[in-house]
């Protein structure tokens, strides 16, 4: 079995090998910028690329135990969270962030602040729906038996940047002195650095972990996948956003 294990990327990469082809035809051929781009593209979709990426980001905060998060006046549980919103009577339309949720109501019901706060996201498409993503979480978490007075939704935001805006106004207008920030383990690195900047004094908590550190590389992590593709992109859009904010000042 050991022996199969081994043999598997070598005969099970089609689309790695039929990419080799093209740029080594390329590059006979002269066509060196199609062979290049199909060099990146093939390296770009490795999972020993997508991973190490997202994991690069996600080491930045590691993961932090419930009992040591807090004490603070607010947790604070970033967008992203629902997918489209489903028709009456169908079940929540969740998409890969839903840990964020989780995060927040597992702070709240340990008692690491006594407010849960969601933030107003509406997706431009959605501008014909009345409520937004902080109002139908919070009729969520209602729902699970997590008191309305101790739920806050802010005003509408666009991104992490007005998050981190809107969140600030809060704490001053309500006199908190320290706040959770529950995001995405690999959108921490962009989150911490806005709320930061906005002056909040904040307890990073990131959630949703992609990568494993610990595992060491295998033959799999070198058979082309779109999944990780789709990391690779993932992360790199962090990397842009980090150095955009940096190179901005903001």
């Amino acid at each position: 079995m050991l022996f199969l294990n081994k043999l598997l990327p070598i005969f099970f990469l089609p689309l790695g090998w039929v990419m080799l082809l093209m740029i080594f035809a390329l590059v006979r051929k002269k066509g060196w910028p199609v062979a290049v781009a199909l060099l990146i593209l093939l390296g770009a979709s490795l999972p020993a690329t997508g991973n190490r990426l997202i994991g690069w980001l996600e080491s930045f905060y590691p993961a932090l135990p419930v009992a040591q998060a807090g004490p603070a006046d607010a947790i604070v549980v970033l967008g992203g969270i629902l997918g489209p919103k489903p028709a009456p009577g169908c079940l929540t339309n969740w998409n890969e962030s839903s840990e964020r949720f989780d995060g927040g109501l597992a702070l709240l019901r340990a008692g690491r602040a006594r407010l849960l706060v969601f933030t107003g996201a509406r997706m431009p498409r959605e501008k014909q729906i009345k409520t937004s993503e902080g109002d139908d979480l919070r009729a969520i978490a209602i729902q699970m038996g997590i008191p309305a007075e101790q739920i806050l939704v802010t005003g509408e935001v666009g991104n992490t940047r007005d998050e981190a805006r809107v969140v600030a106004e809060m704490a001053k207008t309500c006199g908190w002195k320290k706040v959770i920030v529950v995001t995405t383990a690999w959108h921490m690195p962009r989150a911490a650095r806005l709320f930061r900047n906005a002056g909040v004094d904040f307890i990073p908590f990131p959630v949703d972990f992609r990568s494993d550190g610990i595992r060491a590389l295998a033959g799999v992590d070198f058979l082309p996948k779109a999944e990780s593709l789709q990391m690779t992109e993932t992360a790199l859009r962090e990397c842009y956003g980090i150095a955009f904010y940096a190179v901005t000042g903001r």
